[in-house]
């Protein structure tokens, strides 16, 4: 059974979703980003050990809290984890007042038809199910789109229903991510097939069965509007792509509905060696700028 206080928070509340959910292949970036070489830890439990500490001192600091970040979502790792002794799901919802989401997918298959599906995911059910018992409001998983292909998107939109659904009957919210590279030669096109087929899968569902969306910021403002207003969707949320902080905000900020799920964009200003005053101000600043291309349009 969904959360009715979160569904609350999510559908209505301003402010964005921080995706905190780097794993596997990108955490090495996501640290060098941060200031820690990979030569400076040996395996991946050193890796996701600093990994984890960067996360809770964001999600500890005073600004990360449901003021403007409405949501979070988390690696599975970090799920796991905790924050001064408590588990981070509890953790972010009572102490912060932050939804937590998790990332299910397990990567992405070899492109085909100009896309990426995501890989097998066998063990669903019974993360879904301690997810859920840990106090996880919902899911996201990643799809890619490098061109526009018609059958290549088809099958990308069919298998995020798809797992939907799965998802749905545990009684957690999906967010659907089928994200068209911002360096595809065709992304406007793609767009064009991608909101008609989210669209048709939409109109597929039940009248309890609910999704929320993340998508790239569409070339076209205000392109999936349609999408934005459709019954089945709790919210629509943008992924920054690998766009800057700023031009992701300056895009977002014409795109009416739709607001920020970022991560790149999120972090892209901290640093491992801040004082915890200067760490502070570089996220409430970084945050404040989010927040406003997510809640002020143009």
């Amino acid at each position: 059974m969904v959360d009715a206080k979160m569904l609350d928070k999510i559908s209505s509340a301003p402010g964005f979703i921080a995706a905190l959910d780097q794993s596997g292949g990108s955490t090495p970036g996501a640290l060098r980003l941060y200031g820690i070489a990979e030569s400076e830890y040996q395996g991946d439990e050193e890796m996701f050990r600093l990994m984890h500490a960067m996360r809770v001192r964001i999600m500890s600091a005073a600004a990360f809290s449901g003021d403007k970040v409405i949501g979070a979502i988390l690696f599975e790792r970090t799920m796991d984890g905790d924050v001064n002794g408590q588990a981070v799901p509890s953790y972010l919802w009572e102490k912060r007042g932050v939804v937590p989401f998790l990332k299910v997918d397990k990567g992405l298959m070899a492109e085909e038809n100009g896309v990426q599906l995501m890989k097998a995911m066998p063990d669903l059910d019974p993360l879904l199910i301690r997810g859920r018992e840990k106090g996880i409001f919902g899911t996201k998983m990643r799809s890619v789109i490098a061109q526009a292909d018609k059958a290549g998107i088809a099958a990308v939109v069919k298998q995020q229903f798809e797992v939907g659904r799965q998802i749905i009957g545990q009684g957690l919210v999906p967010i659907i991510e089928p994200e068209v590279s911002i360096k595809s030669p065709t992304k406007e096109e793609a767009e064009v097939i991608l909101r008609d087929e989210i669209a048709n899968e939409l109109d597929k569902l039940s009248a309890d069965e609910k999704v929320m969306l993340k998508v790239t910021i569409p070339t076209v403002a205000d392109y999936y509007a349609p999408l934005v207003a459709h019954k089945a969707v709790v919210r629509v949320v943008a992924l920054s792509g690998g766009y800057t902080r700023a031009d992701a905000c300056e895009k977002l900020s014409h795109n009416h509905g739709m607001i920020a799920s970022f991560s790149r964009a999120l972090t892209e200003n901290l640093r491992v060696s801040m004082s915890d005053a200067e760490f502070e101000a570089s996220l409430a600043e970084t945050i404040n700028e989010i927040y406003g291309a997510s809640v002020n349009k143009a």
